[in-house]
């Protein structure tokens, strides 16, 4: 049996070939045309880090105590795809991966399932643990940076005026989140004079003492 000569088929048909090859062509241009783009095209990162610190341990102990209750907890979580972890003396990395099938608006949520869920085996790391700490913000893209400076203003002012521009950036459309950097925090300063001390017969301890006193947080 023989097969069919497309070569011969298309010499012999060359009309019909040329007319294929003219809607195709158009048909090919108006959807390159049509063809959606973005210049920050946006994209799921399915990788959340879980850091965890205990002072003193082995690695052995970190394992055991801190990384292998980690780890299991994680696995309750949906559409896990596989958990990676590093571990050393008194500290521990833990790596949550997610299927590729992860539809991306659920992701946020699974993130939240997981903070609770290692929230809850809080109570039982050993004392001292420092956290967890969980890291999902790999996907956030920072475009434009803006920087503030003003003469005659205190830290105090340029940070307040930061915060009023941040609460308007926020209310453009696209704009997911506005971090500060280079805020001073506020601080007190206590000066005394050693004079007016002795002449009241005080020490410099007994105002220190009297101000933890003061600033100290205990239950009723």
């Amino acid at each position: 049996m023989k097969g069919v000569n497309l070569s011969e088929w298309a010499l012999n048909h060359r009309s019909l070939v040329i007319y294929f090859m003219i809607i195709f062509s158009v048909m090919g241009a108006l959807s390159y045309t049509r063809l959606g783009r973005e210049e920050d095209p946006s994209f799921a990162i399915k990788t959340m880090v879980i850091s965890a610190n205990w002072p003193g341990s082995s690695t052995r102990e970190m394992m055991d105590e801190v990384t292998d209750r980690i780890e299991k907890k994680v696995q309750e979580t949906p559409y896990i795809d596989y958990i990676k972890s590093y571990t050393k003396p008194g500290q521990t990395v833990v790596y949550v991966n997610l299927l590729e099938k992860t539809p991306p608006e659920a992701i946020p949520d699974i993130w939240k399932r997981v903070r609770n869920i290692v929230g809850d085996i809080k109570d039982t790391l050993p004392i001292g643990t420092q956290g967890p700490y969980f890291n999902d913000d790999f996907g956030d893209t920072y475009g434009t940076i803006y920087a503030l400076t003003a003469d005659g203003f205190n830290f105090r002012e340029l940070r307040d005026t930061a915060e009023l521009a941040r609460a308007e950036f926020l209310r453009v459309p696209n704009v997911a989140k506005v971090q500060l950097l280079g805020t001073q925090d506020e601080k007190i300063y206590l000066d005394f004079s050693t004079q007016r001390l002795a002449s009241l017969g005080l020490r410099p301890e007994q105002i220190k003492a009297a101000l933890a006193e003061q600033n100290a947080v205990v239950p009723t």
